[in-house]
């Protein structure tokens, strides 16, 4: 794929004519209103690096392109052993914040996804072309992408050979260009960039991960276009190991059915609040910038709204359809995290409760089926399910959905992945399993197999998964296989983990503390997790906020970061969930004093809660063992110290 608008060698882009360069770069620009600006900023780098390069030998890249960000580096320029990557600032006299992070982050997306720059030398550098002085920075401090190099229109050779004096080798720039890209976006990332048109090939990672996803898709859109056609109703079961990029395929799913034919109405639903939330004022504020950058005006409300026609909550779907029985407008419709809808008792308990509707008798599942099976033609449900993922009271699992079909709606054609049939993670009886097999379709390929979400490791849920099962002599070997590339530690000092959080994070890598819903002893410590927070604030906005994650003075609990994820964590371990004698213990803070968890159901949701917690970090995490308390009768030491041995037994090394 031609990453860039205009590529040469330096002394190929020296004796090029500067208008042929400049219509090169113009015949690869789409976005004509800002042709001009664009025009000039172009015209101006032109005629600065024709000047700057003179005597050096290397390649050049104009706008190469960063598609997980959605966004394009003005220059790469490639010498000796460097990869210099160049924001440029035409006409700016300081060097500003934005920019600087703005150019490391294109900097660590090319170190953690572009398989050439992996082992190479790469030197942010920042060009405020009317800057009065060029600024020294530390070479190692650049280089390890801990500061940015800062130059006015003058300072960009004198950094040329600054950086490359002690090279010992060049790199192979024939090989650099034909590396692989494998981006593993978060999933906010994956939505602006699908809502602005990239294809999910672009913005994904380009081996088994990507391939897995494409090959869920294909299968998906052909159910669909078989639906329509042959006027039927179906729906497909995807299932997948946490983080195997089930959100990503929901939304690209509804993305591409919203594009191939508008009148399908294709949405995204989602019972998550915060990630509705999230995704949701993501794609609005991306919409106002764009808008703005396009001559356009677009206001917040408008933009929301406009975002709000692909995303929305499940629960506000359902209510709408619960007032009238009428023919639903959408055709498509992507069920996320499906095994988080409700049963027949908790939707009874809350119509009672909150619709003030007597004897309601239908599990969610049931009726959002009910919903669509109003259509007289054709639509498509597309359910997304995480096996062991429930984490609250009356979530329904996959049984409720396979008992509707079962019981009322015998007539859909009912696509499922091949792992229901053959895992009780999924079905726990033997009995629906049987039908589920005789009565629909299986298939391998609506199965997510790999994760994507560390791209550090693929074997992250793996070693969550012995963890939590208590397998020690299999959590120890897999750990030996991520603590490199995966890092985790372990602390006593909540200083000591925060720290850690900010000196190893680096650009806008995003950090934050997480803990359960129930630990609410965590309170001791000045963290209390009944405090509701904005998830579109702390996910969202910036470090200089202090609602957001990086302040780590709001912490985010299971409900929170279900279905998202940030770069590095700490995790607050509670004594809701302790090690003791070599088993778990369960439990729930009532009044003044903790209870004992006995129902299986409870306590898998519970054991869940902690599962959703250890996957949500992409690059690393750190987990915060408190000490116990002699004063304090609900924070005795057992509550803490099997659990902190436990972690150190597997090899988990601590801070301090």
């Amino acid at each position: 794929m031609k990453r860039a608008y205009y590529n040469n060698t330096i002394l190929g882009f020296l004796t090029e004519d500067s208008n042929s360069i400049l219509g090169q770069l113009s015949l690869n620009h789409t976005n004509r209103s800002l042709e001009e600006l664009q025009r000039n900023a172009w015209i101006k780098q032109i005629e600065i690096l024709k000047e700057e390069l003179k005597g050096i030998d290397g390649s050049i890249y104009f706008e190469f392109q960063i598609p997980r960000m959605g966004k394009r580096v003005d220059n790469i320029i490639i010498v000796e052993d460097c990869v210099f990557v160049v924001e440029f600032k035409v006409g700016d006299d300081a060097y500003g914040k934005h920019a600087e992070l703005q150019v490391i982050d294109y900097c660590l997306d090319l170190q953690n996804f572009h398989e050439g720059s992996h082992f190479v030398k790469l030197v942010p550098l920042l060009v405020a072309t009317n800057a009065k002085f060029t600024i020294t920075a530390d070479i190692d401090n650049v280089t390890e992408l801990k500061d940015v190099a800062k130059c006015n229109k003058n300072g960009i050779n004198n950094n040329i050979e600054k950086f490359t004096q002690f090279s010992d080798h060049k790199i192979d720039i024939e090989k650099w260009e034909n590396s692989i890209y494998k981006p593993t976006p978060t999933i906010v990332e994956a939505a602006q960039a699908l809502y602005k048109g990239h294809k999910v090939e672009e913005i994904s990672r380009s081996d088994a991960g990507a391939i897995n996803l494409s090959e869920t898709s294909n299968y998906i859109n052909g159910v669909i276009r078989n639906s329509k056609f042959n006027r039927k109703k179906s729906i497909c079961f995807v299932t997948g190991v946490p983080g195997a990029g089930k959100t990503l395929a929901g939304l690209n799913i509804a993305n591409q059915r919203m594009n191939a034919d508008r009148d399908e109405h294709a949405v995204f639903l989602s019972g998550n609040g915060p990630l509705v939330e999230v995704l949701r004022e993501a794609l609005a504020r991306d919409l106002v910038l764009l808008s703005k950058r396009n001559g356009e005006r677009i206001n917040k409300k408008e933009a929301l709204r406009r975002t709000s026609t692909f995303i929305q909550n499940i629960h506000h779907f359902r209510d709408e359809y619960l007032k009238q029985n009428v023919e639903p407008t959408e055709k498509v419709v992507v069920f996320d995290e499906a095994q988080r809808a409700w049963t027949k008792k908790q939707v009874s308990s809350f119509m009672k409760r909150k619709k003030g509707i007597e004897n309601f008798d239908m599990s969610e599942p049931e009726f959002l089926i009910d919903v669509m099976n109003r259509h007289e033609d054709w639509c498509t449900i597309v359910c997304l399910i995480g096996g062991g993922q429930e984490i609250n009271t009356g979530e329904a699992g996959l049984e409720e959905w396979i008992n509707a079909f079962e019981v009322n709606y015998k007539d859909w054609e009912i696509h499922f992945s091949t792992t229901i049939a053959n895992s009780p993670d999924y079905i726990k009886s033997e009995t629906q399993r049987k039908w589920l097999i005789e009565n629909g379709i299986s298939e391998t390929d609506l199965h997510l197999s790999v994760s994507v979400r560390s791209f550090r490791s693929e074997q992250v849920s793996a070693f969550v998964h012995e963890l939590l099962e208590l397998n020690l002599d299999n959590t120890r070997k897999l750990y030996s296989k991520i603590k490199k590339l995966f890092p985790i530690f372990l602390t006593r000092d909540i200083e000591v983990a925060k720290n850690w959080l900010r000196t190893e994070s680096k650009g806008t890598e995003r950090t934050g503390l997480i803990a359960s819903s129930g630990a609410r002893r965590l309170k001791a410590f000045g963290y209390d997790v009944k405090n509701e927070i904005s998830a579109s604030y702390w996910f969202l906005n910036s470090s200089e906020d202090i609602r957001s994650s990086y302040f780590m003075e709001d912490i985010a609990t299971e409900f929170d970061i279900q279905g998202l994820e940030i770069d590095r964590i700490c995790l607050l371990w509670g004594a809701n969930f302790y090690l003791n004698d070599n088993e778990w213990k369960y439990q729930n803070f009532k009044g003044s004093k903790w209870q004992n968890i006995n129902q299986d159901v409870s306590r898998n949701y519970l054991k869940n809660t902690y599962r959703v917690l250890l996957t949500r970090a992409r690059q690393g995490m750190i987990i915060f063992i408190p000490k116990g308390s002699d004063i304090d009768h609900t924070r005795p030491n057992k509550f803490y110290e099997g659990t902190y041995n436990y972690l150190k037994e597997i090899g988990i090394e601590e801070l301090f």
